[in-house]
C-alpha cells in the first residue's frame, strides 16, 4: 500500500517536472515567434525531458497499482495528474505551431 504520503509526494514531484515543462514550452513559443527556432527546439527538447520524468514518476504509482497496492487519492496527485496531461497537450500543441511559424516565415521571406 502507498501511503498518502508518498502518493501526495509523486503528485508534488508531477506538478514541478510538468510545471517546469510548461514553462520551457511556453518560452520555445516566444523564442519562434520571435524567429529563434534553434532555441525553439532547445527549449521543447528541455519541456520533453521534464514531461518523460513526471510520465515516469506517474508509472511508479501505476506500476504499484497494477501489482495490487491499495491507492487513495490525494488532491495534489489529482493537480499533479491535470498538470501533466494538460501540459502533454501544450507541447504536442507547441510543436505544431511551431511548424507553422516556421512556414510563414518561409512564405514571408519568399515576398
Amino acid at each position: 500500500m502507498a501511503t498518502k504520503e508518498e502518493i501526495s509526494m509523486v503528485g508534488f514531484a508531477l506538478v514541478a517536472y510538468a510545471g517546469d515543462a510548461r514553462t520551457a514550452a511556453l518560452h520555445a513559443l516566444d523564442a519562434a515567434e520571435a524567429g529563434d527556432f534553434d532555441k525553439a527546439n532547445t527549449l521543447l527538447d528541455e519541456a520533453q525531458k521534464d514531461i518523460n520524468e513526471a510520465h515516469n514518476q506517474q508509472t511508479q504509482l501505476l506500476s504499484k497499482e497494477a501489482g495490487g497496492a491499495q491507492m487513495d487519492v490525494t488532491f495534489i496527485m489529482v493537480h499533479g495528474q491535470d498538470t501533466l496531461m494538460t501540459t502533454m497537450l501544450l507541447i504536442d500543441q507547441a510543436r505544431y505551431m511551431i511548424r507553422m511559424l516556421k512556414r510563414i516565415k518561409k512564405l514571408e521571406e519568399k515576398q
